[in-house]
Order: C-alpha cells, then structure tokens, then sequence
C-alpha cells in the first residue's frame, strides 16, 4: 500500500512537472507570447520547488511524510480546479508555482520513505529506479492526455485548459489513496532542534562527494529540462509538425525514459554504475549527433500525421534511452552512502539543484531557440554532456573512499 502510494503520487506529478513543455507551446499559440517569456514558466516550477526544499526538507521529518504529502496535493488540486474558469497566463505561472512547491513536500517525502523500505544499495536502486520508471510512464500518459484536449482546426483555442478539471480529479483520488496508506514516520537517530536540522542539511552541501554529487545532479537536470522542455516546439517549428503531432510524438521521449529507467535496474546487477553511466553518455552525444543533421530543411513539406514526420522527429527522443539510467543511479549511489536520517535534508538538495538545472535548462534553451534556431539551442547540449563525463570521474573517487551499506 506505501509503494502504491509512492508510486501514484510520483505518477500524477509526473503529467503535471512535464506537461510544461506542452504549454509553453500552446501558451506562445493561445496566449500570443515570446518564446522567452513561454520558458519562465520553467522558472516558477523549478524555483518553487528549490525554495520550499531548501526551506523545509529538514522539518518534513518533523511534521511526517504523509502530511506533507497529503498538504502537497491538496494545493494542486485547488490550482487545477481553478485554471480552467481563470484561462489567463498569469494563473498559468500560478499554477505551475503550486505544482512546484507540493512537488517538493511529495519528492522529498517519496525519498525518504524509499530509504525506510530498503536495506541494501542495491535494493534502494531497483526500487528508485521503478518509482522513477512510473514517473516516466507519467510523463508518456501526460502527452496524450493533453494533445486530447487541444483543437487541431484551431491552435489558439483555450479549450485545452478543460485538461485541468481531470487532472484535478485524478490528484483528488491520489490524495485518498495517500491518507489510506500505512507510511511511517522518520527515525531520527536524536532529538534536535529545527533550527540545528537545518543547519545539517547546509553542512552537507560543505562534503567534497556532494558538491561534485549536486554539480552532475545540475548538469543531468539541464540537460534533460532543455530538451524535454522545447521537443514540442522543436518538432513544429524546425520539423514542420502540426501542434497535435507535435506533443504527440513528444511522448517517443518519455517513453525512450521510461524504457531506460525501468531496465536499467536489470543491468546494474550485472555491471557496475560508473562504466555504465559513461556509456549512457556517450550514446547521448552520438544520438544527437547524428539525429540533429537529418532535422535541417524538412520545415518545407506538408506534414499531416506520424506518417509524414521525418525521421529525425523519432531519432532525436530517443536520446531519453540513454540519459534515463543517470538520475536515479546517482541519487542512489549518493544516499545509500548516508546515514538514514540524513536521507531528508540530502533529498533537499537534491531537489534544489535539480530544480535550479531544471530553469537553467529551459531558460537557456529558450533564449537561444529564440535568437538561432531549434537546432543551435540542441546542439549546445553536447557542452553539458561533456562536463558530466568530468564530474562523474570525481564523484566515483569520492564515492569509493566511503563504505557504502549493503552490496554494491
């Protein structure tokens, strides 16, 4: 019943914190705004989500996981019930700051309770890497659901709003499911003060493993953020795809995602993380550098289905294949080399710097597309892929001075 909680929340959430590429296109097509001012939407997500986990990852243990996660939800599902009737870009960016700071309680709750049900590494990675998988089928389900409510006769329609009165129904049914659940409440090893727990989370950030940790976590995010973000717009500007096509095929992605997260789990019990991740990197790079060329000049002609997309439009998600095993491992290698108690206020800066990867990300991407074009803004991408090949080298030095628990 824990896991089945865990795993729905992580499941809503996961149409939620991704469908924000699909609105940053159809806030530039209903709302007429710039391709910059679109990717601030990005901003109030992740910076929502940095500021709450910074703030109160180490009070969650106080206040109790099922509490904070019950607070997270019932915050959403007020904002989604509202975002229809409001229909106004300003709410848009409420809305994302309310998913932004329910996903931080809920994440770093999710977290902690994957520590309470595993005893070993290598059971904290499979479990981690399962909850991530259903994140990822989150994202896959979002796409359809979303490309259902829009209008293909008429991009800037605001019908597609209409999605928020489901999705607030579905977090409502998450929220019972969560009260029912049996989720226990923290171990601490002694009683301290609130201000002294948050105090130790800053002190973690000062230990060499998790400064090199939380910098591969950031260059992951972007990574991942950048790409994930702009695909849809990608696909109908560069590649010429209609808006339903292009959210639709978008889902390639999420499922290259899922795919990777949830077999990744297989091969790490064969293979240890390090060489494996390297791999992962190294199909990043060759994916997109082969894919990237085959997107020029194909915006020329008539696109009306998956049929007619170019290959290009199936190739370029399928780096989500490769980068899909990095995230979870990472954070798996990194918690399991700490004490239990200490998995909340680690969880909080993990949040943090994903968040704030996240925004850089999209930001980023954003600018660019809007100054060169969607191929430019891709291919920078690579610069990023390199500099997680040098961060991962430090973090296994790090991490091989320590004794980890269980079995590696």
């Amino acid at each position: 019943m824990v896991i089945a909680a865990i795993a729905i929340s992580y499941y809503v959430f996961a149409i939620l914190l991704n469908s924000v590429g699909t609105v940053i296109l159809q806030s530039i097509n209903s709302f007429d705004i710039s391709k910059p001012e679109a990717s601030t939407l990005e901003g109030f997500k992740d910076l929502s989500i940095a500021a709450v986990s910074f703030l109160v990852a180490s009070f969650i243990p106080r206040v109790g996981y099922k509490l904070s996660m019950l607070l997270g939800l019932a915050l959403v599902a007020v904002a989604c019930a509202l975002t229809p009737s409001i229909a106004s870009f300003w709410f848009i960016k409420v809305l994302f700051a309310c998913i932004g700071t329910a996903f931080a309680l809920v994440k770093v709750s999710v977290y902690a309770i994957i520590g309470q049900l595993s005893s070993t590494t290598k059971a904290h990675s499979s479990l981690m890497n399962t909850i991530e998988g259903i994140f990822m089928l989150g994202v896959l389900s979002g796409y359809w659901v979303f490309a259902g409510f829009i209008d293909p006769n008429n991009d800037a329609s605001l019908s597609w709003l209409n999605v928020y009165y489901l999705l607030a129904a579905l977090v409502g049914f998450t929220l019972i499911v969560v009260a029912l659940a049996p989720i226990k409440p923290v171990e601490k090893a002694q009683s301290e003060g609130l201000a002294s727990e948050f105090f130790s989370m800053l002190k973690l950030a000062y230990k060499p493993i998790v400064l090199v940790f939380i910098f591969s976590i950031f260059l992951y995010v972007l990574i991942e953020q950048g790409i994930g973000s702009w695909l849809p717009t990608f696909n109908k500007e560069v590649l010429g795809l209609p808006t339903q096509v292009s959210i639709q095929i978008t889902s390639i992605f999420a499922i290259a995602l899922a795919v990777g997260r949830l077999t990744a789990g297989a091969v790490l019990t064969r293979m240890n993380w390090y060489p494996f991740l390297n791999i992962c990197l190294a199909g990043m790079a060759t994916v997109m550098l082969l894919s990237l060329p085959l997107a020029e000049n194909v915006a020329d002609s008539t696109i009306a289905s998956w049929v007619d997309a170019p290959i290009a439009a199936f190739l370029i998600p399928l780096i989500g294949l490769m980068m899909a095993p990095i995230y979870p491992v990472l954070n798996s290698v990194m918690l399991t080399a700490l004490p239990q108690h200490q998995h909340a206020p680690m969880t909080g800066l993990i949040v943090v710097f994903s968040a704030l990867g996240g925004t850089t990300g999209s930001i980023v991407t954003g600018f660019i597309f809007d100054a060169v074009g969607g191929q430019q803004a891709f291919y920078l991408s690579l610069i990023p892929i390199g500099a997680l090949v040098v961060t991962l080298f430090f973090f296994k030095r790090a991490s091989s001075s320590l004794s980890p628990k269980g079995a590696q």
